[in-house]
């Protein structure tokens, strides 16, 4: 079950989409919900719909520009006709969360760590007694 459709995505580009992209924005909106899913399934419904379009946009791009969506370096030259670019957190043309996205759908930007050492030493962490995890 898709978060968003065809027209939510069209309304967030800056130019029409083809037939054949329309067919496929349909099907990566249903991937980009499977996606969603397994990371945050509780997430917030108007969340989940606007990380959906994103996630299409990125994909097949929207045209505003001849730089590739989720470009974060690139070089030009001149007579010599090169060009290259560095993309974050996926390639172009593939559906992924970047780290925006996982934000909205409540993701966390922490760091954390678990130890199963401290459950086997009955709950008590040291010798003074402490149960709290933060002053092991």
């Amino acid at each position: 079950m898709a978060y968003a459709t065809v027209e939510d995505v069209q309304a967030r580009m800056t130019r029409e989409l083809s037939e054949q992209e329309q067919a496929v924005a349909t099907n990566l909106l249903d991937d980009a919900a499977l996606m969603i899913d397994q990371y945050a399934k509780n997430a917030d419904e108007a969340n989940k719909k606007v990380v959906s379009c994103r996630m299409v946009i990125r994909a097949i791009g929207d045209g505003s520009m001849s730089v590739p969506v989720g470009a974060t370096q690139g070089s030009m030259s001149g007579l010599g006709y090169s060009q290259s670019w560095t993309v974050s957190n996926g390639s172009a043309g593939e559906l992924y969360l970047s780290k925006g996205d996982k934000l909205l759908l409540g993701g966390s930007s922490k760091i954390g760590s678990y130890s199963p050492v401290e459950e086997l030493a009955g709950g008590k962490c040291d010798d003074k007694g402490h149960d709290d995890p933060v002053s092991c």
